[in-house]
């Protein structure tokens, strides 16, 4: 099953959907998946909600945010939660960058936390990404959840450790973007990262970070999709 491109759509919004498209349909019958954030992971959601709505397919979602759970409802997507279901089948997502040892730098949505735990509740891990997402090395910002009390305290810290944190304001709103968990994002540069695995354990242990946008442990539950012109290719680690 296939989709028609749609008018005006862009060469990323095709190698996007190519992307939500493939992943979808690794979905089984009967499966509990988790539901990630983003552009792309919508692609994949109304595809589910095609095949949910003319396949028959059954299926429950874990939505990582506010908005997702907001979707998968129009959708009608089933839904459920990690309290009443703990152990994922799979997690759809998508990334901001993608190295060749498929780590990750998320969290564009600022949905990171919560989609960090159904990443580590899922048996495995499908990411969908544009061609454009797939890097050499790591250089993106790296989002970090901080709670309001500790802002300060957390930006020094960045700082010391020569990196450059910037509170990320909202668009149609003053002040700084607030979580669905109610903290603030700081988006940190650090130029190439060369170790991310070691970046991610030192970010994580500052006091007053919640959780980082560097998805380094999943590795090896990862199957990453890349749309592209005519196509999708899958990558898993070696």
């Amino acid at each position: 099953m296939k989709e028609k491109p749609l008018h005006g759509e862009t060469s990323v919004d095709r190698m996007k959907r190519e992307a939500g498209i493939h992943a979808a349909e690794l979905v089984e019958d009967g499966m509990i998946i988790g539901l990630g954030t983003g552009s792309t992971t919508l692609y994949a959601m109304e595809h589910l909600s095609v095949l949910i709505e003319e396949n028959g397919l059954r299926i429950q979602g874990v939505p990582t945010s506010f908005q997702t759970e907001m979707r998968a409802r129009q959708l009608q997507i089933p839904l459920t939660t990690l309290d009443a279901s703990p152990e994922l089948d799979l997690a759809i997502d998508g990334a901001d960058q993608v190295d060749p040892d498929l780590r990750l730098i998320k969290g564009r949505g600022a949905a990171m936390t919560r989609e960090k735990c159904v990443a580590a509740a899922a048996g495995e891990l499908v990411i969908v990404v544009d061609a454009g997402k797939c890097v050499r090395s790591l250089t993106g910002p790296v989002p970090l959840e901080v709670i309001p009390f500790a802002l300060h305290p957390v930006i020094l810290g960045i700082r010391a450790m020569g990196g450059i944190p910037v509170l990320r304001n909202g668009i149609r709103k003053d002040g700084p973007v607030i979580t669905d968990n109610g903290n603030f994002v700081l988006d940190c540069s650090f130029g190439e990262i060369l170790e991310p695995e070691r970046l991610e354990g030192i970010l994580t242990l500052i006091p007053g970070v919640l959780s980082c946008g560097l998805f380094c442990e999943f590795v090896e539950k990862t199957t990453v999709v890349v749309g592209e012109e005519g196509g999708c290719r899958e990558l898993k680690r070696s």
